[in-house]
């Protein structure tokens, strides 16, 4: 039997961890068996436990992007080929990756032939993000980190207008308007993966041909310095309340959450995305911040005596500037919540390498294989 892989992109915080769980749902219902495979440069990762929370068939490829560690992806399309009960894996790369059609899609192309159908490349774009970097495209200003963005976007094969529902019309139509005048090679399909509005014209985008036969230009050291710019930092926690007595865990994650985004506000560093997930024995409290802003995705309002708590965290800074604010919104965070929190093992605080690609294949050299 053979498989079809559908390839994720987007910046950090697009939603495509979110798109790809209802993608996944919404193609389950129509009889496939699906799988997903989430990707991080570091381990502990927020996206996994959620997609597993909700019902997922889940693994990873954590310690670099995709495109690095291609071995460890293609091992894990192999070990579910081999299951052959899955028909559909979904693969979602890491926000800061690029480049995807030359280092993984033309790749797995040529690698499985006919044993792998892979869909055409997808990349995920929050509306809000997009406005941010237009204005500064329009200012004439192109940080490396716009660049990378720009670069996701210009090789997609679709692309994804996310958050609908947020947006409203008036903003979502003038997204769409400006993916399509500056990606014109791309199909647009503006979706919502909290309504399902615009899901059946994305799963239809995913079964037509498209052999992406263009190459997009890319400098790999301005690539590189948008990824190296971050702080990538993932940090587990226990929290407990005081003399044992119980503790509002909603209370805490908004706190953390609200001092981290006050400090990167203050210190002008760009949010590219921050997660963190609170698990206590009545459920779990999920908290994302993108941006200027954090959203509450899940909640629960019984109190507990204790918690454990997961955080990632990517942001534009050095990793003792964000290890200094994680400090900080922890203890701002017990002193409201009334609780005390420790580290469970030593925070990850880290900037990715130079990306060193296992295979490279140009799109002339793949139209000649």
């Amino acid at each position: 039997m053979s498989l079809t892989l559908i390839p994720l992109s987007g910046f950090l915080g697009a939603g495509k961890t979110t798109a790809m769980v209802a993608a996944a749902r919404l193609l389950e219902s129509s009889g496939r068996t699906v799988a997903l495979i989430t990707n991080d440069q570091g381990t502990d990762l927020v996206d996994t436990a959620t997609a597993r929370s909700r019902g997922a068939l889940v693994d990873e490829v954590t310690g670099g992007c995709f495109c690095c560690r291609f071995d460890d992806l293609a091992a894990l399309v192999d070990r579910i080929a081999a299951g052959g009960t899955v028909d559909t894996v979904m693969i979602e790369a890491v926000g800061s990756c690029t480049d995807l059609q030359a280092t993984v899609v033309r790749p797995l192309r040529q690698i499985y032939g006919d044993a792998l159908v892979v869909a055409p490349l997808t990349t995920v774009v929050d509306p809000f993000r997009l406005q941010a970097f237009s204005a500064a495209w329009a200012a004439g200003e192109d940080s490396e980190l716009a660049y990378l963005f720009d670069h996701q976007l210009a090789e997609a094969d679709v692309i994804a207008v996310s958050k609908t529902d947020v947006a409203g019309p008036a903003r979502t139509g003038s997204a769409v308007e400006a993916v399509r005048a500056r990606y014109p090679r791309a199909r647009v399909v503006p979706c919502s993966s909290v309504t399902g509005d615009g899901l059946d014209a994305l799963v239809d985008a995913w079964a037509e041909p498209s052999a992406a036969a263009w190459d997009v230009p890319i400098d790999y050291d301005r690539y590189a310095a948008a990824e190296a710019g971050l702080a990538w930092l993932n940090q587990r926690f226990v929290v407990a309340g005081v003399d044992g007595d119980a503790f509002d865990a909603e209370l805490w994650s908004r706190t953390l959450m609200e001092t981290l985004r006050e400090a990167c506000d203050a210190a002008g560093h760009v949010v590219g995305h921050v997660k963190l997930r609170t698990t206590t024995p009545a459920g779990d409290v999920k908290i994302s911040l993108v941006g200027g802003g954090s959203v509450l995705d899940e909640t629960v309002d019984e109190p507990a005596t204790q918690a454990t708590a997961v955080l990632n965290t990517r942001v534009e800074c050095e990793p003792e500037q964000m290890d200094a604010m994680l400090t900080a919104a922890v203890q701002a965070a017990d002193l409201l919540a009334v609780s005390t929190t420790v580290r469970d093992g030593a925070a990850v605080s880290f900037k990715p390498g130079y990306p060193t690609p296992v295979h490279r294949v140009p799109a002339a050299a793949s139209a000649h294989a």
